[in-house]
């Protein structure tokens, strides 16, 4: 049958083939889904007509064969009134239904091998809509995930980090003669305030002193 063969092909269909020529993942394979939801719909539904016919056909079925039991008891009845006339009457109108039961069970037998087929189709058809829509969800989250990766790839590469370090280098050279100068400041700064302490100059009169004696006092000793 056609929806069969459409969703024989649609089945064996390559997802990640329409996922790398599409621009949106995401949404072609939620169509993918939807699709095969509308397809196994359709499948269903064809599944019902079948059926239908089947329990028509059984009907009708039953009907020529009580048509041909009917019959048959009439021509009996008719011969045992010794009425071979009305009796054969009878028995072309049961010959007749006898055929119509033929051609019934025949179309029935049909049915219902046909009917059998189908119902395995939309089952399996049914597990592969299940199977179709946990790939989904694995297909999605792959799709998240490298979407992520690009992401962060793409940050690191618009970073130039050779200029960057050498960027870092210049400002800690900076640093570094920042704090030289603020190191030579200080230095200034101490000499500045020894020279304008006059208790400072004494002291260090004194210690000059100390030594200028020590050396004389070694030499007196020689």
């Amino acid at each position: 049958m056609a929806i069969f063969s459409r969703l024989a092909d649609l089945l064996k269909a390559n997802i990640n083939d329409l996922i790398d020529r599409a621009e949106d993942p995401e949404k072609m394979i939620k169509q993918i889904i939807i699709d095969m939801e509308e397809q196994l719909q359709k499948a269903v539904q064809g599944l019902g007509t079948v059926m239908a016919s089947e329990r028509q056909m059984q009907k009708q079925l039953e009907e020529s064969k009580a048509q041909s039991a009917l019959w048959e008891e009439r021509a009996k009845t008719a011969l045992k009134d010794s009425n071979e006339e009305l009796a054969k009457q009878a028995v072309d109108n049961k010959l007749k239904a006898d055929e119509n039961v033929k051609q019934y069970q025949k179309m029935s037998d049909d049915i219902s091998s046909q009917l059998g087929m189908l119902r395995n189709q939309v089952e399996t058809l049914k597990q592969k809509l299940s199977e179709a829509r946990n790939r989904q969800a694995i297909l999605l989250a792959r799709d998240k995930v490298a979407d992520a990766r690009k992401e962060v790839s793409d940050s690191l590469g618009s970073i130039d980090s050779t200029s960057a370090f050498a960027k870092m280098d210049k400002m800690e050279r900076k640093i570094a003669e920042k704090e030289a100068q603020a190191d030579a400041a200080s230095e200034i700064s101490g000499l500045d305030a020894e020279i304008n302490d006059p208790f400072a100059k004494i002291e260090k009169d004194k210690a000059a002193d100390a030594e200028l004696q020590r050396l004389k006092d070694e030499l007196l000793k020689e």
